[in-house]
């Protein structure tokens, strides 16, 4: 038989042929190399993620790609393919992140910083232009004038002590009366009058005449009271107010024997804006000058995001040191519906401000009013 020749590819077959029958001890060296090599893999990628920003902004300027142009940043732990190898560094990762927060928490409370709240509608709220944050400052003097000379400036000069008015519409229902009486114990000097179906400016016309100098009204659907009507007098404003979420004394478990005669102390707390100055104001006129402290009363009216709660506490002393509060009620939620001019005139009243049913559709969620 004849002998084939060899061609001179022949050595380079056999070598590879040598390579496919080789055993699995290659792919374990390099599996080994590799898993060596990928810790010095993962912290060059921690490294050149951290200049990426300046490398998307050389490679922009060469590309000529325009400058606001962001690159996508990629994780650098997606490009690790040990499934092992990823959960372990992203746990470390995790575990850095949780001991650097613990570490601005132990900073802030050493400085005397507040905690870090985060993320809320009412801190990422649209800033109002009528935003009053210090109104002793310079750019404030015209604002300090309008309130030397607005309709509350005489009570706040002291020269006259409130005398409230507070009566329903026809015919409540025993809630809408109690409710009215324990309003009776938290504004000092409160007289509570049945309405007996007047109009709303007889109800002014006659507590004008008798000396009083603010009217409240209690309105109720669905024997449930659902509404409140301020009014200064003799010149107003008038503000309405939407009612809810009311609880009576009784229905929060405590005695209205409890609520003592002492006049306490007002407590307005995030009336920020020009028109929350003013609603501030006016429910300020309601309690007297000089709260009498020994009594321990504080009422409080908290304005979130423009729903107003208000909260009636009596705070206690324990040990010399520590402060406890307990709430005596009741306990009910404000909105302003509209602030008008002048005593109530459903007619041919000017309105300062009043809300809209429904919100446009191009404002936004994050912008109030008070």
């Amino acid at each position: 038989m004849k002998k084939k020749p060899v061609d001179s590819d022949s050595d380079s077959d056999s070598d590879f042929s040598e390579e496919e029958t080789n055993p699995k001890g290659e792919e374990a060296e390099q599996s080994d190399v590799e898993g060596e090599a990928d810790d010095d893999e993962i912290a060059s990628l921690n490294s050149e993620d951290r200049n990426l920003d300046d490398d998307d902004d050389d490679e922009g300027e060469g590309d000529g790609l325009p400058d606001n142009v962001r690159i996508p940043v990629l994780n650098p732990l997606s490009l690790i393919k040990n499934k092992d190898k990823r959960r372990a560094l992203f746990k470390k990762v995790q575990q850095e992140k949780k001991k650097k927060q613990k570490a601005d928490r132990r900073n802030r409370r050493k400085q005397g910083l507040p905690a870090n709240p985060g993320h809320t509608i009412e801190s990422l709220r649209e800033k109002d232009e009528t935003t009053v944050n210090d109104i002793n400052d310079e750019d404030n003097e015209e604002l300090r004038e309008d309130l030397e000379n607005d309709e509350f400036s005489e009570y706040f000069r002291g020269s006259y002590e409130p005398k409230i008015l507070v009566t329903f519409a026809d015919n409540p229902v025993t809630k809408t009366r109690l409710f009215g009486i324990e309003l009776s114990r938290i504004f000092p000097n409160t007289l509570v009058k049945v309405r007996n179906r007047s109009s709303v400016k007889k109800i002014c016309k006659s507590a004008e005449r008798e000396g009083f100098t603010d009217v409240i009204i209690v309105n109720e659907d669905r024997r449930q009271p659902n509404g409140l009507l301020i009014m200064h007098l003799p010149d107003g404003p008038t503000a309405h107010f939407k009612v809810s979420n009311v609880k009576l004394t009784k229905e929060i478990k405590r005695d209205h024997k409890e609520i003592t005669k002492h006049r306490p102390e007002l407590i307005l707390t995030n009336f920020t804006t020009r028109l929350g100055l003013t609603i501030g104001r006016m429910f300020a006129c309601l309690f007297h000058h000089d709260p009498e402290f020994v009594g321990r009363r504080a009422v409080t009216f908290h304005n979130q995001r423009d729903y107003i709660f208000f909260r009636h506490h009596r705070y206690e002393f324990k040990d010399g040191k520590r402060v406890k509060l307990r709430e005596l009620g009741p306990r009910f939620t404000l909105k302003l519906r509209s602030l008008q001019e002048g005593t109530f005139d459903s007619k041919h009243g000017d309105y300062t401000w009043i809300i809209a049913n429904k919100r446009h559709a191009m404002e936004s969620r994050r912008r109030f009013f008070l």
